[in-house]
């Protein structure tokens, strides 16, 4: 049984409940993710709820900790431009490629921009996903100049007239201020041509406060406008999600739940409460 389903049986029955019991469930939302302020909140909320009206007061409870800013692909002009920005390890290059297959499943002609240069097997496996959905990629040559890839994908977005443009960044985290000037040097280039419409945040939902933690670091650094949550399976029921979003108000945008290039999708509210309490 998961946290959440567990705390829905033991509020059908809260005069029953114990100062031990909810001490227990408070432990178990801070081992899902939730961290301690947040547990400590949904807990002492959690109180107020009658047997009979548990499961609707439940998600009504966890429902209200989630963003209320707009989960759609901010779109602009005639060309969007999305920059995707995470930590190594994330699934950032992937999403990139996962998103790119969404939108030209929906009709969206789109340019990949590989402009995490650092790293030689990002453009390579960036390439191979291009090649395998059907959409162009630029690319420069190896250690090339992120900031100068992302420029010449700009130009060549503008030019053909494409729907989207989704950048590809590094994904070193050595400190804020390298990061701040490399994120913030790619966005001035891009805006020559067109203006940067989205800045999306890859966070893994299996690494748990640390990703609170990566998502604090990037928001301060850049304009984060929304999420990508990836590896959201069967194992990790996304407790994360609603630390960040409570935390830091950046909703998710986008979900990743496994390793197919079809295992992506808009993120739904209502299915994603559905997926912790049941």
């Amino acid at each position: 049984m998961g946290v959440f389903s567990k705390l829905a049986a033991k509020l059908r029955g809260t005069s029953t409940a114990s100062a031990s019991d909810w001490l227990e469930l408070e432990s178990d939302l801070i081992a899902a993710d939730l961290g301690p302020r947040l547990s400590k909140v949904i807990i002492e909320e959690a109180k107020q709820i009658k047997g009979d009206e548990a499961l609707e007061s439940l998600r009504a409870i966890l429902t209200r900790h989630l963003s209320k800013k707009s989960r759609a692909l901010n779109t602009h002009g005639a060309t969007t431009a999305v920059m995707v920005v995470g930590v190594n390890g994330t699934g950032k290059t992937t999403s990139v490629a996962k998103l790119a297959k969404l939108l030209k499943s929906d009709g969206s002609t789109v340019i990949l921009g590989a402009a995490d240069t650092f790293r030689a097997a990002a453009v390579d496996q960036l390439t191979t996903w291009a090649n395998r959905i059907g959409v162009e990629v630029v690319a420069g040559g190896a250690k090339s100049d992120p900031a100068s890839v992302a420029f010449d994908s700009a130009k060549k977005s503008v030019e053909l007239g494409t729907d989207y443009l989704i950048i590809d960044t590094a994904g070193r985290l050595h400190n804020k201020s390298d990061l701040m000037d490399e994120l913030g040097k790619i966005r001035r280039v891009v805006e020559k041509s067109l203006p940067l419409s989205e800045t999306l945040l890859v966070i893994d939902a299996t690494t748990g406060q640390n990703g609170v933690s990566q998502a604090k670091i990037f928001a301060e650094a850049v304009v984060v406008t929304g999420l990508i949550l990836t590896k959201l399976d069967g194992s990790s029921r996304g407790g994360v999600a609603l630390a960040i979003e409570n935390e830091l108000d950046i909703p998710i945008k986008f979900i990743g739940t496994g390793e197919g290039e079809d295992d992506f999708a808009p993120f739904v509210t209502d299915m994603f409460i559905d997926g912790l309490i049941n």
